[in-house]
């Protein structure tokens, strides 16, 4: 699954891909901060764009990353959810397609799109203490648009029950092609990565309404690796700042031994 992403360019840039963007709130946004935006157990904002149900524009607006579905409507439920809302950071694209009894079918007509500068995830090394993050992206799109599902809700406040609209977001995952599957190598969701889409496939994401062949040409899109870029990173999560000074996610050295060697070697149950 992706955790991990970052953006690192004005919002202003956006409107190169989308001319007639609006923005429709006065959004500051701390580079420094998104530069690694975490998604478990802090739920932070990011600006996201979708088509705004009343004018029909492409608009962009900050959503929470973790959705909140709209039948978690009472503080009860609220504090409940709190327990599971990580399993909400992403939507397998299966489920979006097949499932027709899952909540992201339900919401499917809510598509959006993530912009991000690149994804960092994680890779397993036999020998090492810590996992060893890459820093990845589409080596011919400096901003790209992952496509994702958003969620309006109604959330009552938990000390005065007044209700609050919460808008989030959900970013979409698809089974990993041969480069991701040698960097997410483990864990319980290894070998997925994010849906990687060219910009045209983005933008046809964000149209006012898809085909089910449209539904299916994008959500089955399978990046080749090589069309993708990689590098290590320093660690991302936690608060151990570099020894020289830089960016977390300037390049950084671990090394380590090339991408498919040292695997671990998957737990049974």
């Amino acid at each position: 699954m992706c955790y991990d992403i970052s953006f690192t360019v004005d919002l202003p840039e956006l409107r190169a891909h989308f001319p007639d963007l609006v923005m429709d709130e006065n959004i500051q946004l701390n580079l420094e901060a998104a530069e690694h935006i975490l998604g478990p157990g802090f739920h932070g904002e990011h600006a996201i764009l979708y088509r705004n149900r009343t004018d029909h524009l492409v608009h962009l607006r900050l959503h929470e990353w973790g959705v909140i579905p709209f039948y978690i409507n009472t503080p009860d439920k609220i504090n409940d959810f709190k327990k599971s809302r990580n399993g909400f950071l992403n939507v397998r694209a299966e489920r979006i397609l097949d499932d027709k009894t899952s909540y992201w079918f339900k919401i499917r007509e809510r598509r959006c799109l993530i912009p991000v500068t690149g994804i960092i995830e994680h890779r397993e090394v036999v020998g090492f203490k810590n996992s060893i993050p890459y820093l990845v992206w589409p080596c011919s799109q400096k901003i790209f648009f992952l496509p994702g599902l958003y969620s309006v809700a109604a959330v009552p406040d938990q000390e005065t029950g007044e209700l609050i609209e919460r808008r989030t977001f959900a970013l979409i995952t698809r089974p990993a092609n041969e480069l991701m599957k040698k960097i997410h190598n483990s864990g319980a969701n290894r070998w997925r990565m994010p849906l990687f889409l060219p910009l045209e496939l983005s933008q046809t994401w964000l149209n006012n309404t898809l085909t089910e062949t449209e539904y299916r040409r994008i959500l089955n899109y399978e990046i080749p690796a090589e069309d993708l870029a990689y590098r290590t990173t320093f660690s991302v999560r936690g608060n151990k700042l570099r020894p020289d000074g830089l960016s977390k996610i300037a390049p950084y050295s671990w090394n380590e031994p090339p991408l498919g060697t040292a695997d671990p070697i998957p737990k049974t149950k």
